[in-house]
């Protein structure tokens, strides 16, 4: 059996996401178990080049993981023929104007979301890269949770019978960064430098909720800046002005109703940092990162309604847990090596440039509605 060699380049990797999910997680997990294992036996061993423009920085990443390619000529990488791919998790605003350039230099390509800030610079990606022939992967990590993939276990087996409604809730308090350090980087509350947690998530939600639940067919979102000062990594105040918090309802192909609160603002009280509560006439169940409950239409207690008395039926204790009867890798690692797959074995994938347009659409048609205060419709995009 042949082993490939499969030459990336990587660009953003120096950042909290891209340096712990991308390069150690999974791409160096990859090399470090011998590669992705193709269909037919072969392997495929990635070899990776780091790109940035801080050259100490980038050094010292790549040294820690035994990485020995570095370069801050990024125009150089993509000149060179032996590395196929490129890969960006750097910031939003640079995202479109680097993935041109990539495509332009005959490079596949995989991303991080949000794809672009704008639509019609998405749009324009997706038309490029099927114009070159280009083949595209964006990240879509969620639907590689074990909690979400045991909610797709379910609705393939009919456990829900009509899907009637979900209610997700995401989110943490960020600190403000004055007398703790916030946990996120500035820009992420700055417009000027594509923050918002709308352009952020919504971007999740699409793809969470079009795979799972039903496509995404109209939205109504309220945006909100709740904390409109912060302090920056340098300890200097500065101006929050992008929206940190978004209360969004969807409507969803079938008739399903779904309720995605989403907050840096909110101090957590649940079974983790991502819920997703879903009802249908047989059953319900409550997911997170990890862990799913379910409650089955015979299982399903009589509460009945009375204030003027303590609550004495234990609502938590009344669910049963979906056990791992499989081993879960890490979610990140897991969509890079069907993405491999793809390229070499041309495996089925559905995760590609349009998917992330789809992500970028939702979220203009959210802050659309927030700004006009009114539902907006998502039309299927036709590019």
């Amino acid at each position: 059996m042949a082993t490939h060699r499969l030459g990336m380049i990587m660009h953003g990797v120096t950042g909290r996401m891209g340096y712990n999910q991308h390069l150690v997680r999974s791409i160096c997990a990859i090399r470090d178990q011998g590669g992705v294992l193709l269909p037919n036996g072969d392997k495929v061993v990635p070899d990776p080049i780091v790109v940035g423009r801080n050259a100490e920085k980038i050094a010292e990443v790549a040294g820690k993981h035994g990485i020995s390619r570095t370069t801050t000529d990024l125009d150089a990488a993509l000149a060179n023929r032996e590395d196929t791919l490129f890969f960006d998790a750097g910031s939003t605003q640079m995202r479109a104007e680097l993935l041109t350039r990539a495509i332009e230099a005959g490079k596949d390509i995989y991303c991080e979301k949000p794809i672009s800030d704008d639509f019609a610079a998405a749009e324009k990606l997706v038309r490029l890269a099927r114009s070159r022939g280009v083949r595209s992967g964006v990240v879509q990590d969620k639907l590689f949770l074990p909690g979400l993939l045991k909610l797709k276990m379910l609705r393939d087996s009919g456990y829900f019978g009509r899907m009637l409604s979900v209610r997700g809730e995401f989110g943490y308090w960020v600190f403000e960064g004055d007398w703790q350090a916030a946990q996120r980087p500035s820009w992420n509350y700055r417009k000027g430098d594509g923050g918002g947690i709308i352009l952020d998530m919504l971007c999740h939600w699409r793809y969470v909720l079009d795979n799972l639940f039903g496509e995404v067919e109209a939205v109504s979102c309220l945006g909100a800046t709740h904390i409109p000062s912060r302090v920056d990594e340098t300890g200097k105040a500065y101006v929050a002005d992008a929206d940190d918090a978004a209360y969004a309802t969807f409507q969803l192909a079938g008739g399903v109703i779904a309720q995605i609160n989403s907050s840096w603002c909110t101090r957590v009280r649940r079974d983790d940092l991502v819920t997703f509560h879903v009802d249908g006439t047989l059953g319900s169940a409550v997911a997170g990162l990890t862990r799913c409950f379910t409650q089955h239409r015979v299982n399903t207690p009589r509460p009945v309604w009375n204030p003027d008395q303590p609550q004495t039926m234990p609502f938590l204790d009344q669910w049963e847990e979906v056990p791992d009867n499989r081993v879960y890798d890490n979610g990140f690692k897991t969509q890079w090596e069907d993405y491999i797959r793809h390229l070499y074995a041309g495996t089925p994938w559905t995760f590609d440039l349009l998917a992330g347009l789809k992500g970028v659409q939702l979220a203009e048609a959210g802050l659309k509605s927030w700004q006009e205060r009114r539902w907006v419709d998502v039309p299927k995009l036709e590019v």
